[in-house]
């Protein structure tokens, strides 16, 4: 059975800006670039950020000098500016050395949540990034999936349940085994093609 085939990653995930700022350092600057989870992605100078950290600075002195006041609850402060930090993307590891070294640096490092292989790359250093905005995206190419363009006619002749031999013309018609994953039951009325996606 011949097919045209297209090639389509299964996991791929987004790395988002969760604050607003300007990106001042990005570690992986290509595409196909692979990613491991937890290393350093890109370095943001926000004023947002900058204002929590030492919001959580100051709240940290003022539990300290005011240990023995009742009146206001000063771990509670903590938690909350500590809870802003977390939220805005910085780890538990880099709170606790804010706390540590009681110094806010003008830029802070967010880390990959995700292993893959960087499909999109749309910001340089010096743009500026809105909350939200995408960083980068990673695929994770340990699986895929190849789609071959099947004609009704040949339906008949595939056993959904078997193993497909899918050949890569372009690495010297190497053969990699697959299992039939899904066979679209929308059919092009056009052009009489079903869609089958073999995993490989």
């Amino acid at each position: 059975l011949t097919a045209t085939l297209n090639f389509d990653q299964m996991k791929s995930s987004s790395v988002s800006s969760r604050v607003m700022g300007r990106v001042e350092k990005l570690y992986f600057k290509n595409l196909g670039d692979y990613v491991k989870n937890g290393s350093p992605l890109y370095e943001l100078y926000s004023e947002e950020l900058n204002n929590a950290k030492q919001e959580y600075l100051l709240a940290l002195d003022k539990r300290k000098a005011f240990a023995d006041e009742t009146v206001i609850d000063f771990d509670q402060l903590l938690q909350g500016a500590k809870n802003k930090l977390l939220l805005w993307g910085m780890s538990d590891g880099q709170v606790l050395e804010l706390a540590k070294s009681k110094r806010a640096t003008p830029t802070t490092t967010f880390y990959s949540t995700s292993s893959g292989y960087i499909t999109t790359l749309d910001i340089r250093e010096g743009d500026y990034v809105m909350e939200g905005g995408t960083i980068v995206k990673l695929a994770d190419l340990s699986s895929l999936w190849a789609e071959a363009q099947v004609y009704t006619s040949q339906l008949s002749e595939i056993d959904r349940n078997s193993i497909a031999t899918v050949q890569l013309p372009d690495f010297d018609g190497k053969e990699i085994k697959g299992r039939i994953e899904f066979v679209n039951p929308e059919i092009a009325p056009d052009t009489r093609i079903n869609l089958i996606r073999v995993s490989i």
